[in-house]
């Protein structure tokens, strides 16, 4: 009988991925991201708000030093290297779970690497610069690779937009190096799409899980479901519809949902991994 292959190091770092809806709970050391901007900047706030994410259940830290939200403005890398490198290393060294470095450039991907983070999220799908590709290689860190797009086009059948995306992303990530086993893949709900095509993104989800992989989906707090409301609202008043379409979105396929507020989703993701996962949500 032949030996069983050693597991990919998307599977050392996280067992329990496809025995239930793992939580990654987010980490923004910036001033300017839409929902918590400024809260968590600094060394000791951001390690306050990790051990919190942790203690509620977290599966994974992702650390982000760029916001990414609409109208953002480009933070050089050295400036995006000074928040969240001292984060990380503050971080490590007690650290249970795994740090996921949420970045598009290469050399913000190398340094936290070498800092202790072991997963690279990338929210241009290894596009903006593909050398990251080579430096998660280098590094054996797991990719999460995102959908994006520059501009929104509502003509588009976003799925397909997705597939042909995907395929660009994957080639890249292949030719680095980077094993299947350790790709994930991002419908990037609240990037380049329209409103109809975020929640066509959901609806479609078992097309883009068909592709494969493993899937990580994150509506957190998104302005897309403040539309949804009666009322105008804040980001922080959107706790019921995120974990509405985190529900929705494990039903449908996804293995891992982003999020801020990690506590309230593990209680609701128990439900629905009893329901869905029967014979190893108990485990």
């Amino acid at each position: 009988m032949s030996a069983s292959p050693p597991p990919s190091r998307l599977q050392t770092l996280l067992p329990d991925l496809g025995r239930r809806t793992l939580v990654m709970g987010i980490l923004n050391v910036t001033p300017d991201s839409f929902s918590d901007g400024g809260r968590f900047e600094g060394v000791e706030a951001a390690r306050a708000q990790a051990d919190a994410l942790i203690a509620e259940g977290a599966h994974i830290l992702d650390i982000g030093g760029e916001s990414t939200r609409p109208g953002h403005a480009p933070v050089p890398a050295a400036e995006e290297q000074a928040r969240v490198l001292p984060v990380i290393a503050a971080l490590v060294p007690d650290l249970s779970v795994p740090i996921s470095i949420d970045t598009y450039k290469a050399s913000t991907a190398e340094a936290a690497l070498k800092a202790g983070a072991t997963i690279v999220n990338d929210v241009w799908g290894l596009q903006r610069e593909p050398d990251i590709a080579r430096v998660a290689a280098a590094h054996g860190a797991p990719v999460i690779v995102m959908h994006n797009r520059e501009t929104s086009d509502p003509d588009l059948d976003i799925v397909a937009d997705m597939q042909r995306f995907f395929e660009r992303s994957l080639d890249i990530a292949r030719r680095a190096g980077i094993p299947d086993a350790d790709i994930v893949l991002d419908p990037g709900i609240g990037f380049g799409k329209s409103w109809d095509q975020h929640l066509e993104a959901l609806r479609r989800l078992p097309e883009i899980r068909g592709l494969g992989y493993p899937l990580l989906v994150g509506v957190s707090r998104k302005s897309l479901l403040g539309r949804l409301h009666d009322r105008e609202t804040a980001p922080r008043d959107r706790l019921v519809g995120s974990i509405a379409a985190h529900v929705l979105a494990g039903t449908l396929g996804a293995d891992i949902v982003r999020v801020h507020d990690v506590a309230q989703h593990v209680e609701a993701l128990r439900v629905l991994d009893a329901v869905m996962r029967p014979d190893t949500a108990r485990g």
